[in-house]
This record gives structure tokens, C-alpha cells and sequence, in this order.
């Protein structure tokens, strides 16, 4: 009896758990059968049974997001064609040749479209094309380059554009955080963060037949590839203090370090370029080499840091100011020099006639001189481009505003007898206003004189005669 008992039991309590079971399986599968057509609803229903985390906030000092949405509409993608394409012509007949293209950064500085860039991303560039974030497109002008310090203005015939305010690079300093903004592989508005690194870093990559390069790069590890050239590099409160140009690799793309143009020394060169149409350097006059510890033991120096002076040009203004071979620079305007590369870019913010202070070491004694600077040429002048109205059979004016009114257009040149060689041949008549060289407008006579200045081969030209009748020549240019 008790067997039968016991064995009751556990048939029932067999059952019982059984009958559990099943209903805690069908609630468990309820879960991931539920009726809802919505992921995105789904989500949220669940999450509003979490409170935000507020834990964790980014430090004001890393906190890019304001900066990079400031800047990036300030920095473009220049596109560059080479050789004979689609504004190119001959004088019989449009070219139908593709031209090989390249393309680089530039940065906006100006409200009115003036562009900075690297020189090595226009030069010998026969069609400069920049894009706008906003994918507006310009075809640019080049109002001037400087080699020596790779450094290129572009002008765009626009209004009201977003530009970057110039910054400080001199009050920078290694472990400062800073943004570099680009168009890195075609990409376009790309941002990477990094630190100052270094600052007057000389690395040896620019070149110039007469020895007059200035390389004082600000170091950083902001991640720049090829396509970065001419971009920005920013400090935290969106100011450029840097024109990024090259990287240290061995392989073409990035690989931990990157250089930037200071814009100490780019405000200079755009205001020069601007004015004068080149730039106008103040030298010294002095061959010189870093003061190291080999040095200074050998001239038994009381100081390893330094510009050791070997050679003073004659008539230089180092020679008119007193200073001799195996003097040490330790300073211009009050600034500290501690070598070359920073020595160079000191004086080369400064045009012929700047008279600047030269702090130096001569037999252990601290000194100061004023110093009045030269050009390579051994003056004091300061010279702007000439401006040529004859240019090569055919002779051109500036057009007064009310004549450029009635014809509605913005600026142009017109033609003037006598017309020859293959402007003759091309049909261009008298009084031809050209409104455009290669889709690139022309405002005067001196702007023509810039585009052409960097034009070769067959150019397209557009304009109007006083009649409003359109034409559109190819004449072949040098």
C-alpha cells in the first residue's frame, strides 16, 4: 500500500512539473515572438527602461567636434589638369586630348576668394579647379608661387565665403593638440587629430638654385596622406596656424609624422604675393650651420646652441652691421634662435628694407645689432611685378567700370590695335573685351597679366565686343 502510494506521488508531482515547464517554455519563446514590425521601436521601448549615461564626458581640451565643424567648410579640393584637355585649343581646332590630373588642398582665407595651397600642387598646372564642400565648383586663378617656400595663392571670383581666421603658430608649443583637415586620397573633408610634435623642423625636401629655401615645418602626428597638401592645421579654437605640405615616409603614405608650412611665415608670403605678385625676401647676407657640441668644443664656445656664422657676404647688411665670421646668433627681435631652420624663417618674414635685432655671441659676450635687410641683389628695393600691356602682337587696356556696366560683365580687357602674330590669326578683333582665359575670369589688365604669366601652349579665350556679340578664340601662347 505505501508502495502504491509513494509511486502516486511521484507520477503526480511528475505531471505537475511537467505542466510547469510547459508554461514557463511558452513564455520564454513569447519573448522572441512577439508581435512588432519596428527594430527602431523595439529599441526604444526597451531603452527607455535605462537611465542616460552620464558617467563619462569628453575633456573640454579633447573635445574636436565644434572645431572641426568650423573649419572643414573653409578648406577646399583643388583639382588639378596638366598639359593640352578641355580648355586647351590650337588655333585650328579644339583639342580633343584628355590631360593628366592631380589634386591637392587648399584653405580659404578671405571672404572674397583668395586660397592658400603648396605650390607643388598647382605648379605647371594648365587648369585649376576648386570644390567646395558644398560641391560648388570654381575654376581658380593663380595670382602668385613661391618655391622657396612651397607655398601658392589661388583666386576664385566669389562672395561671402566661410574662410579661417589667421592663428598664432609662434605660441604653439610640442604636446599642443591640433586638427588637420584635407582631402587625403580624393577623400573628400577629412579630419584627423594629433599633437605638436616639434616646431623649425628642417627636412630637407625643398630645393632652390640659389640656395634660398626656408623649411621651418611645425611637426605634428596628425594623420596627413597624399591629397592633404595645402590643407589646414588648426588649433582647438579653429585659427590656422599651419599650411600641411609634406610626411616622413618610405613608403608614400603616412607613417606617423606630418609637416606643416608655419603660418607665421604664410601671412608674409600671401600679403607679398598679393601686393607684389612674388615674393620680396630680406637677407642677411651670411652663410651659417647649427652650433652642436662638436662645434662648440672646437671654438671653444660657452654655449651649444646657436647659428655659428662662417661667411659674411660683402656688401651684405650683416657686413654693414658689424657682424663678423664666427659670430653666434642666438636671437632676431628678441625672438630665441637655436637654429638654422629658425634663424631663416625669423628673417624671412621680413621684406628688403625691414631693419631687424640681431642678438649674438662674440668672445663670450652677449651683444645687439640693428640690421637693415637686402635683397639677393644687395638693395633695399622692394619690387612689384611689372605690368605689361603689349603682350606678344597685340596691345590691351583696362576697361572703365561704366562701359563694363553696360556690357553686364564683371571685369575684363580689351583689345587694341595693333593685332598680330597669333592673336591676328586667331580672328580676335579691335575692341574685343576678354572676359576669360581657360573658363578662369579676368578682371584687369594685371590680372591678365597673372593668368598668362603661367600659361603655355594653346589657351582658350572668351569675351564680347561692344556690340554684345560673344566670341571664343584659341590663340596659341608661347
Amino acid at each position: 500500500m505505501k508502495r502504491s502510494i509513494l509511486i502516486s506521488i511521484i507520477v503526480l508531482a511528475t505531471c505537475i512539473g511537467s505542466i510547469f515547464g510547459s508554461i514557463i517554455t511558452v513564455k520564454f519563446l513569447d519573448i522572441y515572438t512577439s508581435n512588432y514590425q519596428s527594430i527602431e521601436a523595439r529599441q526604444q521601448s526597451v531603452f527607455t527602461r535605462y537611465s542616460a549615461d552620464t558617467s563619462y564626458q569628453v575633456p573640454k581640451d579633447l573635445n574636436f567636434l565644434n572645431t572641426a565643424g568650423r573649419v572643414t567648410p573653409s578648406v577646399v579640393h583643388i583639382r588639378t589638369s596638366y598639359g593640352p584637355g578641355e580648355f586647351s585649343v590650337n588655333p585650328l581646332e579644339f583639342s580633343l586630348e584628355s590631360p593628366s590630373r592631380s589634386s591637392g588642398s587648399g584653405v580659404i582665407i578671405s571672404d572674397d576668394g583668395y586660397i592658400v595651397t603648396n605650390n607643388h600642387v598647382i605648379e605647371d598646372a594648365s587648369s585649376i579647379e576648386v570644390v567646395m564642400t558644398n560641391n560648388q565648383r570654381f575654376y581658380a586663378k593663380l595670382i602668385g608661387s613661391d618655391p622657396t617656400t612651397d607655398l601658392a595663392l589661388l583666386k576664385v571670383r566669389a562672395r561671402n565665403l566661410p574662410f579661417l581666421k589667421y592663428g598664432d603658430s609662434d605660441k604653439i608649443i610640442p604636446g599642443e593638440w591640433v586638427l588637420a583637415v584635407g582631402n587625403p586620397f580624393d577623400l573628400n573633408s577629412t579630419v584627423t587629430a594629433g599633437i605638436v610634435s616639434a616646431k623649425a623642423r628642417n627636412i630637407g625636401i625643398l630645393r632652390d638654385r640659389n640656395n634660398l629655401q626656408v623649411e621651418a615645418f611645425i611637426q605634428t602626428d596628425a594623420a596627413v596622406n597624399p591629397g592633404n597638401s595645402g590643407g589646414a592645421l588648426v588649433n582647438l579654437r579653429g585659427e590656422l596656424i599651419g599650411i600641411n605640405s609634406a610626411i616622413a615616409t618610405s613608403s608614400g603614405s603616412y607613417q606617423g609624422y606630418s609637416f606643416a608650412i608655419p603660418v607665421s611665415l604664410v601671412k608674409k608670403v600671401m600679403d607679398d604675393l598679393l601686393e607684389l605678385g612674388q615674393v620680396q625676401r630680406g637677407m642677411l647676407g651670411i652663410q651659417i650651420t647649427d652650433v652642436n657640441a662638436a662645434i662648440a668644443e672646437e671654438l671653444d664656445l660657452q654655449i651649444s646652441q646657436g647659428v655659428l656664422i662662417n661667411r659674411v657676404n660683402t656688401g651684405s647688411a650683416a657686413e654693414q652691421s658689424g657682424l663678423l665670421r664666427g659670430d653666434v646668433i642666438i636671437g632676431i627681435n628678441g625672438h630665441r634662435v637655436s637654429s638654422v631652420s629658425e634663424l631663416q624663417e625669423w628673417v624671412a618674414r621680413n621684406r628688403p628694407g625691414k631693419e631687424i635685432e640681431v642678438s649674438y655671441i662674440r668672445n663670450g659676450s652677449q651683444h645687439e645689432v640693428k640690421a637693415r635687410l637686402r635683397n639677393s641683389e644687395g638693395n633695399e628695393k622692394v619690387a612689384k611685378k611689372e605690368i605689361k600691356y603689349d603682350l606678344n602682337g597685340v596691345e590691351v587696356e583696362d576697361v572703365p567700370y561704366k562701359e563694363l556696366a553696360k556690357l553686364q560683365v564683371e571685369g575684363g580687357v580689351r583689345v587694341k590695335e595693333p593685332i598680330a602674330g597669333k592673336w591676328k590669326e586667331a580672328g580676335i578683333k579691335k575692341g574685343f573685351l576678354i572676359t576669360y582665359i581657360d573658363k578662369v575670369p579676368v578682371d584687369n589688365v594685371e590680372d591678365l597679366n597673372r593668368i598668362l604669366d603661367f600659361k603655355k601652349g594653346g589657351i582658350l579665350i572668351e569675351g564680347i565686343y561692344s556690340d554684345g556679340k560673344k566670341g571664343t578664340y584659341g590663340v596659341e601662347w608661347r
